[in-house]
């Protein structure tokens, strides 16, 4: 069949009114470039390429005024479009082949409408730069017997080598290599081009993979026999995988309760079928545990996340669209994963933020996973011992099937919480990061021959360098944030802008000398570790200390052979990390989030701690919890400590309702940036202004919010202001969206973002 009489997609309606407009039956492809746009463009396809282009495919088309030419991608052919002017020509195809199927462009088009940004811009991210350049191939050339072989074979006489090669490819099935043919033939290469010049051969360009990689030996496993509780979950995801129909599933199960299996078992029912499933998990660091578990279960197993070098990226990108692979595991760009039978989307941890993605296309692997779902008819279950309150609550209104796992594996009890109020600890008052409690906790635990695991939320060693004349923070020069003391690299960064200076003496702002390095970081609490228990194995586990590619995997590994006795980290080492010989979790520092000016500062806190906690007691030796902090009062900290989700959710959803906040509210965060602090205010309240009386003359039903200075004002260099819109639906905020974005007028030196359903306020 070719490629003119397939089924084209996505045709799009002319942009502008025409009247009784010639209809040109040339073909017409339908073009979206990266670009902030929500317009679709025309271009006319030469002949050339009439039989090879398709929706998915790349092309480069002249674009603007000055016809700078782009690459762009095709989203839909059309013949007969009316012509209400000419149109520009398709310059070239990149592709031979749609790098994005047609499932794809349909959920990159809801995206697009969902997160209120351009289709181009969308397509361009979800597709791995490595997979558009081809990583780690190389391009070869093949040979194929000529189609009309026989007849020319009949006029010419071959040499006894060229007879080896016609022989040797006629029983071959694909193009063979100049090296099979040279070895086949026990040749050179003479005879392989005297049989091209002769048209008895065809020279074949194909890209074949450098390096096939190396996958790590892993031994086969059983499946686990299932608790009552962990069947009954089973049971429910299966029959929504047995209807075919979609389905989004909360699997709400405390720490240690056998998720992974449910997963692992409702994947073999998937698999069973001839269908794949994708596996999402919210850190890198979790990549290679969730790799091996799966890897014992199922024979292909691919990975997909930002720490894969190009080729590896690519090289996984065309097991998974060959369909030999059965799970994909990733992190969040996986959910893109380009599966031809996709059969089920499970995400782990769904309430951590990491699931969103905070640049263009700003989206929330949560809700996109939803959407394929839907696409694909089949079902999507969202796992977590502290689910988000968006997910329960939809659970709650039966939107979703709640199924719980309130039990831990072989009914192990969960561990006994301690709060440790350091108010007035001495040895918190002199500096020190570890309480008295803690220490003695710690001194206990060694003692045992169990292992710890220290949390706190903060990295660097002295978090803040104080100047007691400004009575204030040095900040970095290019944000307003305060810069943090890295003692190993004996520099001041600023952990946004990357910005570093040397050590100072004397206050950059006041010039008086006196500045004092306070606060605790990680790499502070690692070196208290090390004077208070000296000789006792310790790493760290933070964002400095694990920078290259499978140091987080290496540093799992030494502490779950015992080879380290201390765990420290930030909460990278909180997240779904099963280690049966640690006896003790400590909470550095309970409050680090607590009062932060942030919607959801509470329910972070709240997951955290449970989380962390959940790192203890998953073996046959019982664990414990201490948790420092300053407001143990705090009705948060106090039911993290009880383990008591429910009652924080009852609690903390009331408190939204009253606030009319999410999941009761749909927001849209809207952030102006420049380099003129002034300049950025009036325009924010002239964009406010107009925002109002659209939403007035709509009856929309939206509320403005703002504007008023970013949390951070000034950030790499540019000054913000944002402003918040509240809807009770987001079809209010999109309708509103879109007929404000023909009037916005903004000058050129100022950059507008609009983030839907935004996680971070800051």
């Amino acid at each position: 069949m070719s490629r003119e009489s397939e089924p084209r997609l996505f045709s799009v309606e002319p942009l502008l009114p025409f009247e009784a407009a010639a209809l040109d039956d040339r073909l017409t492809a339908q073009v979206v470039v990266n670009r902030p746009l929500t317009s679709v463009f025309d271009y006319t396809v030469p002949e050339a390429l009439a039989d090879w282009i398709a929706p998915g495919c790349r092309v480069r088309v002249p674009f603007g005024r000055g016809n700078q030419q782009l690459v762009g991608y095709c989203v839909g052919l059309t013949r007969g479009v009316p012509q209400r002017r000419k149109l520009k020509e398709v310059v070239e195809l990149i592709d031979r082949e749609p790098l994005v199927s047609s499932m794809m462009l349909e959920l990159t088009h809801w995206m697009s409408e969902r997160y209120l940004c351009g289709w181009g811009q969308v397509i361009e991210s979800v597709v791995p730069a490595g997979v558009k350049r081809q990583a780690g191939t190389r391009e070869i050339t093949c040979y194929a017997l000529a189609d009309n072989v026989n007849e020319t074979l009949a006029t010419r006489k071959l040499s006894k080598k060229q007879r080896l090669l016609i022989d040797f490819l006629s029983e071959a099935k694909e193009p063979q290599t100049v090296e099979s043919l040279t070895t086949a033939g026990d040749c050179g290469t003479s005879p392989i081009h005297a049989l091209v010049k002769s048209g008895l051969l065809v020279p074949i360009r194909r890209r074949v993979q450098r390096d096939e990689i190396d996958a790590k030996s892993i031994l086969p496993q059983a499946d686990l026999q299932l608790s009552g509780d962990q069947r009954e979950a089973l049971d429910k995801i299966n029959g929504s995988l047995r209807e075919q129909q979609h389905q989004t599933i909360l699997l709400h199960g405390v720490t240690g309760s056998g998720k992974t299996e449910v997963y692992i078992q409702a994947i073999r029912e998937v698999v069973s079928y001839g269908r794949q499933a994708i596996v999402l998990v919210p850190e890198i660091s979790l990549t290679p545990q969730t790799i091996r578990r799966f890897s014992a279960r199922f024979s292909n197993v691919a990975v997909l996340h930002s720490h894969l070098k190009d080729a590896e990226r690519h090289w996984h990108w065309q097991r998974i669209a060959s369909g030999e692979v059965q799970v994909v595991v990733g992190a969040r760009s996986a959910v893109f994963a380009p599966l031809p039978q996709l059969g089920l989307i499970i995400i782990d941890e769904e309430h951590e933020s990491t699931f969103k993605q905070q640049t263009t296309p700003r989206y929330h692997a949560r809700e996109v996973a939803r959407e394929r779902c839907r696409i694909e008819k089949v079902p999507l279950v969202l796992g977590s011992a502290t689910p988000t309150l968006e997910s329960l609550e939809r659970a709650q209104r039966g939107v979703d099937l709640l199924v719980s796992l309130p039990k831990r594996i072989e009914n192990r009890p969960l561990p006994p919480v301690f709060l440790v109020d350091i108010r007035n600890d001495p040895l918190i008052a002199r500096g020190h990061s570890i309480g008295r409690s803690l220490e003695r906790a710690m001194r206990m635990a060694l003692d045992e021959k169990g292992q710890i695991i220290l949390f706190l939320n903060l990295r660097g060693y002295s978090t803040v360098v104080w100047c007691p004349s400004c009575r204030g923070g040095v900040k970095c020069p290019d944000c307003d944030i305060t810069l943090t003391w890295h003692r190993d690299r004996q520099l001041l960064m600023c952990h946004s802008c990357e910005y570093a200076s040397g050590p100072v003496q004397q206050c950059p702002v006041c010039d008086k000398p006196g500045v004092k390095y306070i606060g605790s970081g990680t790499q502070r609490l690692e070196q208290e570790v090390k004077t208070k228990f000296p000789g006792v194995s310790l790493m760290r586990m933070d964002s400095d200390s694990m920078r290259q590619p499978g140091s987080h995997d290496v540093a799992l590994e030494a502490f779950r052979r015992g080879e380290i006795r201390i765990l420290l980290g930030t909460q990278m080492i909180a997240k779904g990390l099963d280690f049966p010989a640690v006896t003790l979790v400590g909470v550095i520092d309970a409050d680090t989030q607590l009062h932060q000016p942030d919607l959801r500062a509470s329910e972070r806190t709240f997951q955290l701690i449970a989380q962390v906690a959940g790192r203890t007691g998953r073996g046959d030796r019982p664990g414990r919890v201490l948790v420092q902090t300053m407001n143990p009062d705090e009705p948060v900290i106090q039911h993290a400590s009880r383990h008591d989700y429910l009652a924080f959710a009852r609690e903390e959803l009331k408190h939204r309702l009253e606030m009319h906040s999410p999941p009761f509210a749909k927001l849209a965060r809207i952030i102006l940036r420049g380099l003129d602090e002034s300049t950025v205010q009036l325009q924010a309240r002239e964009l406010a202004q107009l925002i109002r009386e659209q939403s007035t003359a709509l009856a929309s039903g939206v509320r403005v919010l703002g504007p008023a200075p970013a949390q951070i004002l000034k950030l790499r260099k540019h000054f913000r202001y944002h402003m918040l819109l509240s809807a009770a639906e987001l079809s209010q905020l999109e309708s509103l969206w879109h007929s404000v974005v023909p009037l916005i007028n903004l000058r050129p030196d100022i950059e507008m973002q609009i983030d839907v359903d935004p996680m971070d306020m800051r």
